[in-house]
């Protein structure tokens, strides 16, 4: 699933990148990521969003979910981080 991943790398820069999910459930998520995150920091995610209707307007993204970055791995250039969503999804 597509996803904005909103933090700051560990240079302190602030980003958004559109990347993916691997894997997704109510209490977390696996997304890759070209940046580096520090353990613990605080991250967070949207959802783009299709259109809601013929009107042609388009909803920018869900609201944002919260997120703690428990874990990271490489697998080539891109970084593969565990999260824990503060609040779980309903």
């Amino acid at each position: 699933m597509p996803v904005f991943l909103r933090a700051a790398d560990t240079s302190g820069t602030e980003f958004i990148e559109l990347t993916k999910t691997l894997n997704i459930s109510a209490t977390g998520a696996c997304v890759a990521s070209t940046h580096i995150l520090r353990p613990t920091q605080i991250v967070h995610l949207t959802i783009p969003a299709p259109s809601s209707g013929p009107s042609g307007v388009v909803p920018s993204e869900t609201p944002p979910i919260t997120a703690k970055v428990l874990r990271q791995d490489s697998a080539g250039e891109m970084r593969l981080f565990g999260l824990e969503f503060l609040k779980p999804l309903e």
